[in-house]
């Protein structure tokens, strides 16, 4: 006679531990819905991205309606004229958003990865899992609207799930960062806008700004990638005194500062866009620069 004792502990730890991810995906999802509104669940990816967590609730949050009013209302807004420093333009108040617009859907998000502080300091080791986290989410439109496309930005929620960060003007963080295959990771240098692709332990360029950064060489191990950066960065590092004194919107390969952000705060004059977003974070248009 077999004993299924044992097959039976197993099967209710495994029903355990899917009920608790089953209630904390739902959990993350019901606290979006809750300062969002009313949004329609996206399908589900099979299999879901192993290395973003909480993915379903991210897929929920770009395929919400609060979401899409969001960035129906920051392509409604003219792109300032100025550069940075001009005035602040608040976003259209209406109760129909994307009425006269052209009809777009938004992209499933993708990761956008970072170097770490740990790997630019020189205290973390030249290896993948130290060198680059995931910051952020990026997703694109499926199809420009009046002649612009747009970069929806997702942060991680606080106890699980993903909120609006910002939407942008331009797809070029969507374009980079879906380079990413199986067995590569692809990251950005965001101080000089260089975006990269990390296979096994081997750098390389995917633009004109990360070519400059590895100084012209077509590849570069992981450990020498990481003492180019802590030459440029190590000094400027939240906290530093390079980073006190404002400076830290950008640095240049030859480890000066480079001219201030050109991003363009767009005020989110809109109740349902601030309360998607956490009531912390403005819409922000950003002139992103042309890419190699």
């Amino acid at each position: 006679m077999r004993d299924t004792s044992g097959t039976r502990t197993s099967s209710k730890r495994a029903g355990s531990r899917f009920a608790r991810l089953s209630i904390v995906i739902a959990l993350s999802a019901s606290a979006l819905l809750s300062v969002a509104g009313p949004a329609h669940a996206a399908p589900a990816k099979d299999p879901l991205p192993a290395d973003i967590p909480d993915y379903q609730a991210a897929l929920d949050a770009v395929k919400s309606t609060a979401v899409r009013n969001a960035v129906c209302r920051f392509l409604s807004t003219p792109v300032p004229s100025g550069g940075a420093g001009g005035p602040v333009q608040t976003i259209p108040e209406t109760a129909e958003p994307c009425q006269g617009l052209p009809a777009f859907t938004i992209k499933d998000p993708v990761a956008l990865n970072e170097i770490t502080p740990g790997f630019v300091a020189g205290t973390s080791l030249p290896l993948p899992t130290e060198a680059v986290k995931l910051t952020q989410l990026v997703s694109s439109l499926s199809t420009t609207v009046n002649g612009r496309n747009a970069t929806v930005m997702l942060a991680p929620t606080q106890g699980g799930g993903w909120h609006l960060a910002a939407v942008r003007d331009g797809d070029s963080d969507v374009t980079y960062a879906s380079k990413a295959t199986v067995g590569t990771l692809v990251f950005t240098e965001p101080q000089i806008r260089g975006w990269y692709q990390l296979k096994l332990n081997t750098v390389e360029p995917l633009n004109d700004q990360a070519r400059q950064g590895l100084g012209g060489q077509a590849s570069m191990s992981l450990s020498d990638y990481q003492k180019l950066v802590k030459a440029r960065y190590a000094d400027k590092l939240p906290g530093s005194e390079y980073d006190t004194k404002g400076y830290s919107s950008g640095y240049s390969p030859q480890h000066k500062a480079d001219e201030p952000s050109s991003a363009t705060p767009l005020l989110a004059g809109t109740g349902a866009a601030l309360a998607l977003a956490g009531g912390a974070v403005a819409l922000r248009l950003r002139r992103r620069a042309s890419t190699g």
